[in-house]
């Protein structure tokens, strides 16, 4: 899995068309809590599925499903990546995709003021 890099955005605002990477086929990992999200760009002529590991369990043994987000073929989605999808081990949020053929992603984060 490959470690992507978050931006911050600055007051005067973040060109997020240059912050894209290719999505990786084996997966990636982010930096998860507030005003932390994963932006997917799909140019493919297919939808593609994106999943965020959820990492927690109800009353010690219950899991919690994973998050699934389909992203329409050309739109872009933004996904909150909060501290729910933060995985004790790695201290990082797990995502994985249906498929990567033109799925591009960029992780950015919203200072609170």
């Amino acid at each position: 899995m490959a470690a992507l890099t978050t931006h911050v955005v600055p007051l005067q605002g973040l060109q997020l068309d240059a912050q894209l990477v290719a999505a990786t086929s084996g997966g990636d990992t982010c930096q998860t809590g507030a005003g932390v999200f994963l932006a997917i760009k799909n140019a493919d002529a297919s939808s593609h599925t994106v999943t965020l590991a959820t990492p927690q369990t109800v009353d010690g043994d219950l899991t919690v499903s994973d998050r699934t987000v389909s992203v329409a073929a050309g739109k872009t989605e933004l996904i909150p990546v909060t501290d729910r999808y933060r995985d004790p081990a790695t201290g990082r949020a797990a995502i994985t995709y249906d498929g990567v053929t033109s799925v591009s992603v960029a992780v950015v984060r919203v200072a609170a003021s």
